[in-house]
């Protein structure tokens, strides 16, 4: 390879819909993308439907964005990703990330709320308060799609399986209980609920998993999610039992 062609600029042209009600998210990851790495881009608009059936009718292509690099057809943003050695996210891959960000959050609030009311960073009181904080983050995701998530909780809950119901009102439960114990108000009515809930999920859980090897997705942060069923869904549940029990205790000697 002569001196010339190796620092020769590296080109692409990029086809991607423009359009006054729709610009294309992916073709802008893609200019963004071959720019950040050093490509110069010849970046082509395809502004009405018209134009974008026509050239995926002339380059007998599904969709668009589409790249073109030295002359050879790339194809769309994930294909540009594997050309470039980058990693592809599979949209049916199971992931951890949605709990870990509801438990971090949870954390920095915990944290936050200790600062504020001039409270010891680490302690009891936040290890309740992350507990309580988690809760209602984990129904917040429950809410936002109630009938997903009951769709889902339907496949494994013991309780929602005969009645239905509950399904709907779990993540109602779950928000209420954890504000209560947020605030340490009316322990007579959190503490059952909290156990009530907690326990039969983790009774549901166990046995989906550990007795009948069942593989499903957990409903734990609603019913759009590829968390595995397991560890995670259990460990929400254990906590809400441990919480409630803690707070027995705290009743009992004060």
């Amino acid at each position: 390879m002569t001196t010339a062609a190796a620092t020769a600029p590296k080109r692409a042209i990029l086809y991607r819909m423009v359009m006054p009600e729709h610009i294309c998210p992916f073709g802008t990851k893609a200019r963004y993308l071959l720019k950040h790495r050093g490509y110069e881009v010849e970046d082509h608009w395809l502004t009405t439907r018209a134009e974008q059936e026509a050239f995926k009718a002339q380059y007998d292509v599904a969709t668009t964005p589409q790249i073109f690099i030295h002359g050879e057809r790339i194809g769309g943003h994930d294909d540009l990703r594997r050309y470039l050695g980058l990693s592809v996210k599979d949209p049916k891959a199971t992931s951890y990330t949605p709990v870990i960000a509801v438990f971090a959050v949870a954390a920095l609030l915990a944290l936050g709320v200790n600062w504020l009311t001039a409270m010891p960073l680490v302690g009891v009181m936040t290890v309740e308060r992350f507990i309580a904080i988690a809760m209602m983050l984990l129904a917040m995701l429950k809410l936002q799609d109630v009938d997903r998530f009951a769709t889902m909780f339907l496949g494994y809950d013991l309780l929602a399986r005969r009645y239905v119901p509950y399904a709907y009102a779990y993540p109602f439960l779950e928000l209420g209980a954890g504000l209560l114990m947020l605030t340490g108000a009316l322990h007579w009515l959190s503490i059952p609920v909290a156990l009530f809930i907690g326990g039969i999920g983790a009774v549901s859980v166990f046995k989906a998993v550990y007795i009948d090897k069942r593989d499903l997705k957990c409903a734990c942060v609603g019913g759009n999610s590829n968390v595995p069923l397991g560890f995670v869904s259990l460990t929400e549940n254990v906590m809400m039992v441990a919480m409630a029990l803690w707070m027995v205790i705290g009743v009992g000697m004060s």
